[in-house]
């Protein structure tokens, strides 16, 4: 068992100074979070905006810049989250396939690189939703702050998928930004009037995005939105352990048994008479 521990204690450690070394990231998460969201505040009129929740079917009528605010904030999560994992996994790719072809067992490195998104996602989501409330108070801070860290979650582990399957850093950002900047903007009542569609069930944060703004503007129940953002969280992640798997595989051959050798009469018995 303490081997374990300290196998898992290792690899979390190089995981989490991966993590440390991505200043852009940090940069986003200190910055870019209160900014977005201030500007949201300040920028958008507080005008109500009515729109139909459809995880409850009730309508809300929440100002505009607070509803935006509450996107924005689900925006910034997904987009820090995505990167940083992208970002873990292409450049420390070779690294830990090195660490399981030497033997390392792949079951801590990938409990490792959970622990520490986990632990990256709940900073996020917290100092999101503290930067969200700071000038009025949702309804349910805690399930709001639920909803964004699983938002998050969702596309950390995304991230590692584009990690292990794109060849370049450029085409990874670029996926995670459109994806995110698609998902949250279709779904935003006030810059789409598509919001209400069936098809925007199928987007990645739709469970967050209902659960997040039923928490920030009413009393209601979130667990259905949870729920749903959790079965897309389990896709995400056994997609992100398929490939991870398949990128830290053994790459030598499989070694086959040698056949035996058909003897040869040599040279000079094949001269003899």
């Amino acid at each position: 068992m303490k081997r374990h521990w300290s196998l898992f204690v290792t690899a979390s450690r190089y995981a989490l100074i991966g993590h440390a070394r991505n200043r852009f990231a940090m940069l986003l998460v200190v910055v870019y979070i209160p900014v977005w969201i201030g500007l949201a505040y300040v920028a958008i009129p507080s005008r109500p905006a009515p729109f139909r929740l459809r995880a409850t079917g009730e309508i809300l009528s929440p100002p505009g810049n607070h509803l935006t605010q509450i996107t924005g904030a689900l925006n910034a999560v997904t987009l820090i989250a995505g990167f940083m994992m992208f970002a873990a996994t292409f450049t420390g790719g070779a690294f830990d396939r090195r660490l399981a072809m030497a033997g390392y067992p792949r079951y801590h490195l990938v409990l490792a690189k959970l622990s520490a998104l986990t632990l990256v996602c709940t900073a996020v989501a917290a100092y999101a939703t503290a930067a969200a409330g700071f000038a009025w108070a949702p309804r349910q801070p805690l399930m709001l702050a639920v909803g964004l860290f699983l938002a998050a979650l969702t596309y950390g582990a995304l991230g590692v998928v584009f990690g292990s399957v794109l060849r370049r850093e450029v085409e990874g950002m670029f996926a995670i930004l459109m994806i995110s900047i698609l998902d949250v903007a279709l779904q935003n009542p006030l810059s789409s009037s598509g919001s209400d569609s069936p098809v925007v069930r199928f987007l990645p944060t739709y469970g967050a995005v209902q659960a997040s703004m039923s928490a920030a503007f009413s009393d209601a129940p979130v667990g259905e939105g949870l729920a749903i953002q959790l079965l897309w969280l389990t896709g995400a992640a056994c997609a992100g352990l398929l490939v991870f798997r398949r990128r830290t595989r053994d790459a030598l051959p499989a070694r086959g048994r040698a056949g035996v050798p058909t003897p040869t009469r040599p040279p000079d018995a094949a001269r003899q008479p």
